[in-house]
């Protein structure tokens, strides 16, 4: 089973390049971020027409999130994150897929900081541990996929200082990101690739694409009983440097 993460970053404008890689890379289920879309703009004929099924939320301008399973229909399980009755914004979605709770987010950038869409980010986050902690303790095999908006280590992020004061990188962030790890969620692309330079987005300014100067914020977690299950993990850099393309590659696991 394929499962893949892609932030497209506005699903309509970049339908062409989306449906060009599911024909490619075949995966079984796709979490996406960025739909920037509402509800009702939602490509669903031409998904289905390329044979995938899907469960959506949707937000006017920004944000956005929607699950794609190949030849099924998702069955939703919740499409807003527990824990704020007040936030409205579109940032995550559940679905059970063949067995398997899929989790797709598209976390707060939290930029700039200080202020009050940092202290969001990390609220965020916090709804975030509490809910993934309930998620592992349940014992099913669940993965946690998206853009989690931080950068996780050093090694992340290509050699820079023009990052020192972002929202991305700061040690708040990254206590969030590792307090997951410490719940028992794997980072798949880090356990097959414990030692290699791992980039998955790559800002449109400053020629960043083409010099790779890229960091590492698209993350597939894996709960304890899948890990085992891991066969192989990757990102689909190729689909960055197509023409229009969104500025973050499709990470993707295959579990066995």
């Amino acid at each position: 089973m394929k499962i893949a993460s892609f932030n497209i970053n506005n699903i309509n404008s970049r339908l062409d390049n989306l449906l060009s890689w599911l024909g490619s890379a075949k995966p079984d289920v796709v979490c996406l971020q960025e739909l920037k879309a509402r509800d009702t703009q939602f490509p669903r004929t031409a998904l289905a027409d390329a044979g995938y099924g899907a469960v959506w939320k949707g937000e006017p301008t920004w944000n956005g999130v929607a699950i794609l399973a190949r030849g099924a229909e998702p069955v939703l399980t919740r499409d807003v994150l527990p824990g704020d009755d007040a936030d409205r914004q579109s940032r995550y979605i559940e679905a059970a897929v063949n067995g398997i709770v899929i989790a797709c987010l598209y976390a707060p950038n939290g930029n700039p900081r200080p202020g009050p869409k940092f202290t969001y980010k990390l609220a965020w986050h916090a709804r975030l541990e509490a809910h993934a902690e309930q998620l592992i303790d349940t014992g099913l095999p669940v993965v946690l996929a998206g853009d989690y908006n931080i950068v996780p280590e050093p090694r992340d992020i290509y050699a820079t200082r023009s990052y020192d004061d972002n929202a991305l990188v700061q040690p708040e962030s990254r206590a969030a990101f590792a307090a997951l790890l410490e719940q028992g969620w794997t980072d798949a692309l880090r356990k097959k690739y414990p030692k290699e330079t791992l980039y998955t987005f790559w800002d449109y300014r400053r020629n960043r694409w083409p010099r790779n100067a890229g960091l590492r914020l698209d993350h597939i977690l894996l709960s304890k009983t899948l890990v085992r299950k891991l066969r192989a993990a990757g990102i689909d850099r190729d689909v960055r440097g197509q023409d229009g393309a969104s500025d973050h590659a499709p990470v993707w696991v295959e579990l066995g």
